[in-house]
């Protein structure tokens, strides 16, 4: 019996050497994968949505973070006019806005 415990204690620390090269490359992997699975794929959401923004042009059909559907009336550095019925308009802040995909829908 003492030999089998001795046997177990020594051979610990070469267990622990390599368990601990497991666990970093383990860190290493979920860090990849969390890459692969949410940043990645939000960064790529985040350039479409500037690409739209610094497109906009007059007429475009727009909505507002808030649920407000208007079109585009006239465009400045920061913000955006958008007309949300005749003759009423409404200054909002260009990141505030988001693609109308209502027509497309239909």
């Amino acid at each position: 019996m003492r030999f089998l415990t001795f046997i177990l204690q020594d051979s610990a620390p070469a267990q622990q050497g390599a368990g601990s090269w497991s666990f970093l490359i383990m860190i290493v992997l979920m860090f990849l994968i969390m890459w692969l699975f949410m940043i990645r794929p939000q960064q790529k959401k985040q350039k479409e949505m500037d690409k739209f923004r610094n497109e906009l042009k007059k007429g475009d059909k727009v909505v507002t973070v808030g649920g407000i559907y208007g079109t585009v009336k006239e465009i400045r550095d920061k913000t955006v006019d958008i007309e949300i019925s005749k003759d009423v308009a409404i200054r909002v802040d260009k990141a505030s806005l988001v693609k109308d995909f209502s027509d497309a829908q239909q």
